[in-house]
């Protein structure tokens, strides 16, 4: 017979990825290498898997024939004498490995832990502590301790390991990246996300977490938050981009702004930067998503507030900070479908950008000459001379290594007829002002001409972010400004990107063995702040208009809403915010909830007219109406086998789905 324990360590073994130093260095010390360490001090944030790695180590020590001591720092008292007495066998049993969880709890003890407790140690004992927080400096530069300690800090999973996580829990591929883009590689955000997956949706693409999953994930990410002042400085938080006290004190103005930035910056998944704070990834999407299903209105109003800020900042702001803004308004909006087709915030190519320099030139024109060709990187030695400031150098933040450039030209009316002949892209920008409004003497017209980066070679990157924010923003600021220009290779692609943001002139310039698509807004009919707040509210409604009829989702955000009423049918509350609500179905009703609770009923009713839907009709009826208390009991009522049961589910949710659209766009009644 096999025990519960075994079984256990055998399910750990199998769902444990990543931390393989850790592991190798705790093993090298339990198999007695005189060169190992003693103490062992793992630190990170919350769900990073520090109790998890413990476990692992303790499955190890256990193998190893090793006596364990368990603790937990949420219930050590305060008095040393304690901790001492529960640790006793640390202190009398050769070859006992102590392990103490959540170490931030009794942080207290770290002084009387190094000076008095640990060396008194029986011989060949090893210590383990895990905690949010990084030890003292002074035990980790003492010379005493140097070959006896060994300090790391958990990072978040990279993508490979994630993968390898939800593939060992059995995540169906189709489900992967949409938890993945969730989880940002926090192992416990990726484990309870992987769990709910699991019970996804019929239509996986569009998974989200439940509100339980996201009550799990605050506790575990955050722990307590004091007041209501401090959770609306989350909130900004998990919205911004980047939060800096001067930010928290424009959107909060009635709270004491230098005490709530104080508290973010000490909160263990909070990472500071020169703009300020912002939280790791998983933070960051829990925090949002939380706001999102308990408050959509009060998440909106933050971003609103937010929004607001930010363009204040783009008229008022010093011309050195007002670059950022832009970059920081669309990641407020990150979501919508207009900019995801056409930016991305990841920070694995973090770059900094900085001016051209006259020793980065030879650089360039080779980077050009590799990815345009010979006759390109001729028209980029050729505006380097003519107008060195347009350029720009990105450099990759971890090593400064530069890989890529970009070149934003300003170009006065008249055009000069050398650029005129010199360049086909210029010339094309001139002919299509030209024959539309023509540029008049005093304005002039903006083109980012160049925007080459090798590894990422036109598709959105932080290096097409950076840049695009540096063009809004001296759009905005740019006296005289006619027109903005964009130029793209694949002009195909690209026309489908920035659709509904800028305008193809139709142009298709040719420059050397390579055409250019060719697109642009006269910003003299509409004005930068303008085009900014119709791009914001087109990505604040998650979609451009559909071409059925005008409804204020997409049908993919519809789709995701029927599904969210249906998951939220037994929780009143929860039921009254669902996004089915805002929708035109709901739109004339007196009493939306009870009247959108009968609307549904009817809706699964009438599949059972078809006949693919009789199936389908009671598989909805007794996965959400009859009160199973889960998916397996409602399949049991039926006398289904599980998975004939979700076949059944998924195709009456696809077809609930088709029906209430259909309603949504002709006949909301």
């Amino acid at each position: 017979m096999v025990s519960v324990g075994d079984r256990l360590s055998r399910a750990r073994v199998r769902a444990f990825v990543g931390r393989e130093e850790q592991l190798g260095r705790f093993e090298q010390a339990l198999a007695g290498d005189p060169h190992a360490p003693f103490a062992f001090y793992v630190y990170g944030p919350g769900g990073i898997g520090k109790s998890t790695l413990l476990r692992r180590m303790a499955d190890h020590a256990r193998v190893a024939g090793r006596l364990l001591v368990e603790l937990d720092g949420r219930f050590v008292s305060r008095d040393p004498a304690e901790f001492e007495r529960a640790a006793g066998p640390f202190l009398d049993v050769p070859g006992a490995v102590l392990f103490v969880d959540s170490f931030e709890h009794c942080q207290w003890l770290e002084d009387w832990l190094w000076q008095h407790f640990l060396p008194r140690a029986a011989d060949d004992t090893l210590v383990v502590l895990a905690g949010r927080r990084a030890p003292q400096p002074q035990w980790a530069a003492d010379p005493a301790w140097a070959g006896l300690l060994h300090v790391t800090e958990l990072k978040p999973f990279s993508e490979e390991q994630a993968r390898r996580l939800l593939i060992a829990a059995e995540i169906r591929p189709e489900l992967r990246d949409r938890v993945l883009r969730f989880a940002g590689g926090n192992p416990l955000a990726l484990s309870l996300a992987a769990a709910a997956g699991s019970e996804g949706c019929g239509r996986e693409e569009i998974w989200a977490p439940s509100a339980g999953v996201l009550r799990t994930l605050l506790a575990g990410l955050i722990g307590e938050v004091p007041t209501a002042a401090h959770r609306r400085a989350l909130e900004v938080a998990a919205q911004a981009h980047s939060t800096s006290e001067e930010l928290l004190a424009a959107v909060l103005p009635e709270e004491d702004a230098h005490l709530l930035f104080a508290w973010l910056r000490d909160l263990p998944f909070m990472e500071s930067t020169v703009r300020g704070l912002y939280p790791h990834d998983a933070a960051r999407e829990t925090l949002a998503a939380d706001l999102r299903w308990r408050a959509p209105n009060a998440f909106g109003a933050m971003r609103r507030r937010l929004a607001d800020e930010y363009l204040r900042l783009l008229r008022e702001a010093p011309e050195d900070r007002v670059w950022t803004v832009t970059d920081e308004l669309f990641h407020l909006f990150r979501e919508g479908e207009t900019l995801a087709r056409l930016r991305t915030w990841s920070r694995e190519d973090e770059v900094h950008d900085r001016p051209l320099h006259p020793d980065d030139l030879d650089v360039v024109l080779s980077m050009a000459e590799e990815t345009e060709g010979p006759a390109s990187a001729e028209l980029v030695r050729y505006w380097a001379r003519r107008q060195p400031q347009a350029f720009s150098v990105y450099r990759l933040v971890r090593t400064g290594r530069i890989v890529a450039f970009t070149a934003r030209l300003a170009l006065p009316a008249p055009p000069d007829p050398l650029d005129l002949a010199t360049d086909p892209v210029v010339a094309a920008a001139w002919a299509y002002a030209d024959a539309t409004a023509p540029v008049r003497a005093g304005e002039h017209m903006g083109v980012s001409r160049f925007s080459v980066y090798p590894e990422r070679y036109q598709v959105p990157s932080r290096v097409t972010d950076l840049s695009s924010s540096r063009a809004h923003a001296e759009s905005a600021r740019a006296r005289g400004r006619a027109y903005g220009f964009a130029v793209f290779r694949d002009a195909e692609t690209w026309a489908e990107r920035v659709r509904g943001t800028l305008v193809d002139t139709g142009a298709r310039p040719r420059v050397g063995e390579h055409d250019y698509g060719l697109f642009g807004v006269d910003w003299r009919q509409l004005p930068v702040e303008t085009w900014l707040l119709r791009f914001i509210e087109a990505a604040d409604a998650a979609a451009v208009p559909v071409p059925e009829g005008p409804s204020p989702l997409s049908r993919a955000a519809f789709d995701q809403a029927v599904r969210e009423a249906l998951a939220h049918w037994r929780d009143p509350g929860a039921f009254a915010a669902c996004a089915l609500l805002r929708t035109r179905l709901a739109a004339d009703l007196g009493d939306p909830v009870a009247e959108l609770r009968a609307l549904l009923r009817r809706a699964v009713d009438d599949l059972a007219g078809d006949p693919r839907g009789v199936r389908a009709r009671e598989a909805l009826t007794a996965g959400h109406f009859s009160g199973a208390p889960t998916q397996e009991a409602a399949a049991r009522r039926l006398g289904l086998p599980y998975g004939t049961y979700r076949r059944h589910l998924r195709q009456g949710l696809d077809l609930l789905c088709d029906a209430l659209w259909q309603r949504e766009l002709h006949d909301p009644r």
